[in-house]
Protein backbone atom coordinates (compact mmCIF):
# COMPACT_ATOMS: atom_id res chain seq x y z
CA UNK A 1 0.00 0.00 0.00
CA UNK A 2 0.91 3.69 -0.82
CA UNK A 3 2.29 5.39 2.25
CA UNK A 4 0.51 7.20 4.80
CA UNK A 5 0.13 10.58 4.20
CA UNK A 6 0.50 10.68 0.30
CA UNK A 7 -1.78 13.28 -0.45
CA UNK A 8 -2.59 12.86 -3.94
CA UNK A 9 -2.66 9.36 -4.20
CA UNK A 10 -6.74 8.98 -6.13
CA UNK A 11 -5.77 11.72 -8.82
CA UNK A 12 -2.08 9.83 -9.72
CA UNK A 13 -3.84 6.90 -10.11
CA UNK A 14 -6.40 7.89 -12.32
CA UNK A 15 -4.24 9.69 -14.58
CA UNK A 16 -2.34 6.47 -15.17
CA UNK A 17 0.30 6.06 -12.51
CA UNK A 18 0.91 2.55 -10.97
CA UNK A 19 0.32 2.62 -6.82
CA UNK A 20 4.11 2.75 -6.38
CA UNK A 21 4.75 5.02 -9.53
CA UNK A 22 2.75 7.89 -7.92
CA UNK A 23 4.13 7.34 -4.32
CA UNK A 24 7.59 7.88 -6.11
CA UNK A 25 6.40 10.89 -7.76
CA UNK A 26 4.99 12.67 -5.09
CA UNK A 27 7.98 11.39 -2.81
CA UNK A 28 10.04 13.84 -5.20
CA UNK A 29 7.45 16.35 -5.54
CA UNK A 30 7.79 17.13 -1.79
CA UNK A 31 11.78 16.16 -0.88
CA UNK A 32 13.79 17.30 -4.07
CA UNK A 33 16.51 15.22 -6.23
CA UNK A 34 17.06 12.00 -3.68
CA UNK A 35 19.20 8.72 -5.01
CA UNK A 36 17.50 5.49 -5.46
CA UNK A 37 18.67 4.27 -2.01
CA UNK A 38 16.82 6.97 -0.25
CA UNK A 39 13.84 6.46 -2.41
CA UNK A 40 13.43 3.02 -1.13
CA UNK A 41 13.81 3.78 2.28
CA UNK A 42 10.74 6.78 2.52
CA UNK A 43 8.76 5.08 -0.17
CA UNK A 44 7.20 3.00 3.19
CA UNK A 45 6.97 -0.28 1.18
CA UNK A 46 9.23 -3.30 0.86
CA UNK A 47 10.38 -3.12 -2.71
CA UNK A 48 13.70 -4.42 -4.31
CA UNK A 49 16.42 -2.54 -5.96
CA UNK A 50 15.79 -3.84 -9.37
CA UNK A 51 11.45 -2.73 -8.30
CA UNK A 52 12.63 0.59 -7.15
CA UNK A 53 14.68 1.03 -10.43
CA UNK A 54 11.97 -0.20 -12.61
CA UNK A 55 9.58 2.52 -11.48
CA UNK A 56 11.74 4.80 -11.78
CA UNK A 57 12.38 4.07 -15.68
CA UNK A 58 9.32 3.91 -16.37
CA UNK A 59 8.75 7.92 -14.64
CA UNK A 60 11.55 8.76 -16.58
CA UNK A 61 10.08 6.98 -19.94
CA UNK A 62 6.44 9.26 -19.04
CA UNK A 63 8.71 12.68 -18.90
CA UNK A 64 7.22 13.02 -15.12
CA UNK A 65 10.67 12.78 -13.72
CA UNK A 66 14.37 14.02 -14.29
CA UNK A 67 17.68 12.23 -13.74
CA UNK A 68 20.99 13.98 -12.92
CA UNK A 69 24.31 12.36 -12.53
CA UNK A 70 28.08 14.37 -12.04
CA UNK A 71 30.44 12.59 -12.61
CA UNK A 72 31.90 10.06 -9.90
CA UNK A 73 28.78 10.95 -7.66
CA UNK A 74 25.63 8.38 -7.28
CA UNK A 75 22.84 9.52 -10.01
CA UNK A 76 19.97 11.74 -8.06
CA UNK A 77 16.12 11.85 -9.01
CA UNK A 78 13.70 14.67 -8.98
CA UNK A 79 10.21 15.29 -10.54
CA UNK A 80 9.76 17.01 -13.06
CA UNK A 81 7.25 20.27 -13.21
CA UNK A 82 3.74 18.74 -12.22
CA UNK A 83 2.77 20.40 -15.51
CA UNK A 84 4.83 17.37 -17.22
CA UNK A 85 1.21 15.37 -15.47
CA UNK A 86 -0.88 17.31 -18.40
CA UNK A 87 1.23 15.79 -21.41
CA UNK A 88 1.35 12.52 -19.54
CA UNK A 89 -2.54 12.71 -19.28
CA UNK A 90 -2.76 13.49 -23.37
CA UNK A 91 -0.56 10.55 -23.92
CA UNK A 92 -2.33 8.10 -22.04
CA UNK A 93 -5.62 9.66 -23.95
CA UNK A 94 -4.17 9.08 -27.28
CA UNK A 95 -2.56 5.32 -26.13
CA UNK A 96 -6.61 4.96 -24.71
CA UNK A 97 -7.96 6.09 -28.38
CA UNK A 98 -5.67 3.83 -30.42
CA UNK A 99 -6.59 0.64 -28.39
CA UNK A 100 -10.06 1.82 -28.97
CA UNK A 101 -9.36 2.03 -32.48
CA UNK A 102 -7.63 -1.67 -32.67
CA UNK A 103 -10.16 -3.60 -30.58
CA UNK A 104 -13.05 -1.94 -33.34
CA UNK A 105 -10.70 -3.08 -36.08
CA UNK A 106 -10.06 -6.65 -34.17
CA UNK A 107 -13.14 -7.79 -32.48
CA UNK A 108 -15.32 -8.44 -36.38
CA UNK A 109 -12.26 -10.42 -37.58
CA UNK A 110 -12.57 -12.78 -34.39
CA UNK A 111 -16.33 -12.76 -34.02
CA UNK A 112 -16.33 -15.68 -36.65
CA UNK A 113 -13.56 -17.44 -35.04
CA UNK A 114 -15.15 -17.12 -31.53
CA UNK A 115 -18.62 -18.09 -32.83
CA UNK A 116 -17.76 -21.57 -34.42
CA UNK A 117 -15.75 -22.37 -31.06
CA UNK A 118 -18.62 -21.66 -28.64
CA UNK A 119 -21.10 -22.95 -30.92
CA UNK A 120 -23.44 -19.67 -30.14
CA UNK A 121 -24.45 -17.19 -32.76
CA UNK A 122 -22.92 -13.72 -32.45
CA UNK A 123 -25.41 -10.81 -32.43
CA UNK A 124 -24.37 -6.67 -32.66
CA UNK A 125 -27.04 -4.12 -32.50
CA UNK A 126 -26.23 -0.49 -34.22
CA UNK A 127 -28.35 2.41 -34.54
CA UNK A 128 -28.26 5.41 -36.55
CA UNK A 129 -26.34 6.87 -39.78
CA UNK A 130 -22.86 5.54 -38.15
CA UNK A 131 -24.53 2.57 -36.77
CA UNK A 132 -25.81 1.73 -40.55
CA UNK A 133 -22.33 2.61 -42.11
CA UNK A 134 -20.48 0.26 -40.22
CA UNK A 135 -23.30 -2.74 -40.68
CA UNK A 136 -22.53 -2.11 -44.60
CA UNK A 137 -18.63 -1.93 -44.18
CA UNK A 138 -18.73 -5.53 -42.22
CA UNK A 139 -19.17 -6.69 -45.28
CA UNK A 140 -16.42 -4.72 -46.90
CA UNK A 141 -13.89 -8.22 -45.33
CA UNK A 142 -15.48 -10.16 -47.39
CA UNK A 143 -13.14 -13.23 -49.00
CA UNK A 144 -16.49 -14.02 -51.10
CA UNK A 145 -19.05 -12.77 -53.42
CA UNK A 146 -21.88 -10.78 -51.30
CA UNK A 147 -25.29 -11.40 -51.58
CA UNK A 148 -27.40 -9.05 -51.24
CA UNK A 149 -31.87 -8.55 -50.75
CA UNK A 150 -32.03 -4.80 -50.80
CA UNK A 151 -35.16 -2.01 -50.99
CA UNK A 152 -33.01 0.33 -53.48
CA UNK A 153 -35.87 2.84 -53.23
CA UNK A 154 -35.02 2.66 -49.26
CA UNK A 155 -31.72 3.46 -49.82
CA UNK A 156 -31.56 5.97 -51.62
CA UNK A 157 -34.39 7.91 -49.19
CA UNK A 158 -32.73 6.82 -46.38
CA UNK A 159 -29.11 6.55 -46.69
CA UNK A 160 -28.08 8.04 -50.03
CA UNK A 161 -24.81 9.31 -48.70
CA UNK A 162 -23.93 5.93 -46.33
CA UNK A 163 -24.57 3.90 -49.53
CA UNK A 164 -22.40 6.48 -51.64
CA UNK A 165 -19.13 6.06 -49.45
CA UNK A 166 -19.84 1.91 -48.94
CA UNK A 167 -20.12 1.30 -53.06
CA UNK A 168 -16.81 3.51 -53.61
CA UNK A 169 -14.91 1.05 -51.11
CA UNK A 170 -16.32 -1.73 -52.26
CA UNK A 171 -15.14 -1.08 -55.76
CA UNK A 172 -12.18 0.42 -54.45
CA UNK A 173 -11.49 -3.47 -52.75
CA UNK A 174 -13.03 -4.98 -55.66
CA UNK A 175 -15.63 -6.91 -54.06
CA UNK A 176 -18.53 -8.53 -56.18
CA UNK A 177 -21.38 -8.56 -55.08
CA UNK A 178 -24.91 -10.03 -56.38
CA UNK A 179 -28.45 -8.14 -55.67
CA UNK A 180 -32.01 -9.47 -55.90
CA UNK A 181 -34.35 -5.96 -55.73
CA UNK A 182 -38.20 -5.55 -55.76
CA UNK A 183 -39.14 -4.82 -59.71
CA UNK A 184 -40.44 -1.57 -58.67
CA UNK A 185 -40.12 1.24 -61.13
CA UNK A 186 -38.27 3.10 -58.86
CA UNK A 187 -36.13 0.54 -58.62
CA UNK A 188 -35.31 0.27 -61.88
CA UNK A 189 -34.38 4.16 -62.14
CA UNK A 190 -32.38 3.61 -59.06
CA UNK A 191 -30.21 0.81 -61.69
CA UNK A 192 -29.96 3.18 -64.25
CA UNK A 193 -27.71 5.58 -62.18
CA UNK A 194 -25.17 2.25 -61.84
CA UNK A 195 -22.30 2.74 -64.61
CA UNK A 196 -18.98 1.47 -65.02
CA UNK A 197 -17.08 -0.42 -62.42
CA UNK A 198 -20.25 -0.60 -60.32
CA UNK A 199 -22.03 -3.26 -62.59
CA UNK A 200 -18.52 -5.25 -63.64
CA UNK A 201 -18.83 -5.96 -60.07
CA UNK A 202 -22.44 -6.03 -59.45
CA UNK A 203 -24.91 -7.98 -60.94
CA UNK A 204 -28.26 -7.33 -59.69
CA UNK A 205 -31.82 -9.68 -60.27
CA UNK A 206 -35.07 -8.08 -60.18
CA UNK A 207 -37.79 -10.07 -57.52
CA UNK A 208 -41.50 -10.01 -59.87
CA UNK A 209 -43.13 -9.27 -56.42
CA UNK A 210 -45.86 -7.00 -56.41
CA UNK A 211 -46.24 -5.41 -52.73
CA UNK A 212 -45.06 -2.54 -50.46
CA UNK A 213 -41.53 -1.78 -50.22
CA UNK A 214 -40.07 -3.38 -47.24
CA UNK A 215 -37.71 -0.83 -46.47
CA UNK A 216 -34.68 -3.73 -45.65
CA UNK A 217 -31.40 -4.33 -46.74
CA UNK A 218 -30.06 -7.87 -46.07
CA UNK A 219 -26.73 -8.73 -46.99
CA UNK A 220 -24.74 -12.34 -47.00
CA UNK A 221 -21.25 -13.17 -46.12
CA UNK A 222 -18.72 -14.85 -44.46
CA UNK A 223 -20.95 -17.04 -42.63
CA UNK A 224 -23.04 -13.71 -41.21
CA UNK A 225 -26.13 -12.16 -42.19
CA UNK A 226 -26.94 -8.22 -41.48
CA UNK A 227 -29.38 -6.23 -41.78
CA UNK A 228 -30.22 -2.64 -42.06
CA UNK A 229 -34.20 -1.68 -40.90
CA UNK A 230 -34.98 1.40 -42.47
CA UNK A 231 -37.47 4.37 -41.76
CA UNK A 232 -38.01 7.98 -40.57
CA UNK A 233 -37.91 7.60 -37.19
CA UNK A 234 -35.43 5.17 -37.08
CA UNK A 235 -32.48 2.95 -38.08
CA UNK A 236 -31.54 -0.32 -37.38
CA UNK A 237 -29.25 -2.89 -38.07
CA UNK A 238 -28.24 -5.99 -36.98
CA UNK A 239 -25.03 -8.29 -37.71
CA UNK A 240 -25.78 -11.75 -36.94
CA UNK A 241 -22.27 -14.03 -37.30
CA UNK A 242 -23.42 -18.12 -37.08
CA UNK A 243 -22.46 -20.30 -40.26
CA UNK A 244 -25.91 -21.98 -39.51
CA UNK A 245 -28.02 -18.94 -40.12
CA UNK A 246 -25.98 -18.15 -43.34
CA UNK A 247 -26.06 -21.21 -44.80
CA UNK A 248 -29.83 -21.20 -44.71
CA UNK A 249 -29.83 -17.69 -46.01
CA UNK A 250 -27.14 -18.27 -48.66
CA UNK A 251 -29.59 -21.27 -50.10
CA UNK A 252 -32.20 -19.28 -50.16
CA UNK A 253 -30.97 -16.38 -51.67
CA UNK A 254 -29.45 -18.80 -54.53
CA UNK A 255 -32.40 -20.49 -55.11
CA UNK A 256 -34.51 -16.80 -55.76
CA UNK A 257 -31.34 -16.18 -58.07
CA UNK A 258 -31.59 -18.89 -60.08
CA UNK A 259 -35.33 -18.18 -61.10
CA UNK A 260 -34.64 -14.80 -61.75
CA UNK A 261 -33.25 -12.70 -64.80
CA UNK A 262 -30.05 -10.74 -64.72
CA UNK A 263 -30.93 -7.12 -64.99
CA UNK A 264 -29.71 -5.59 -68.29
CA UNK A 265 -26.85 -3.22 -68.53
CA UNK A 266 -28.87 -0.96 -71.19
Amino acid sequence: MIKQGVEYPEELLDIGLSEHEAAVYELLIRNGAMRASRIAKDIGVSLSRPMIYAILNSLLDSGLIEKQKKTGEVAQFSAAHPSSLQLFAERQKEKAESALSAAAGLIPKMVSAYNLSTGRPGVRFYEGDAGMQDVLNDSLTSRETIYALSDLEAIARYLPDVNKRYVEERIRRNINKRGLVPDTSKNRAFMKEYAGKTLELTETRFLPLDQAPFSTVMQIYDNKVSYCVLGEKNLIGVIISDPRIYTMHRTLFEYLWSITHRVSSQ
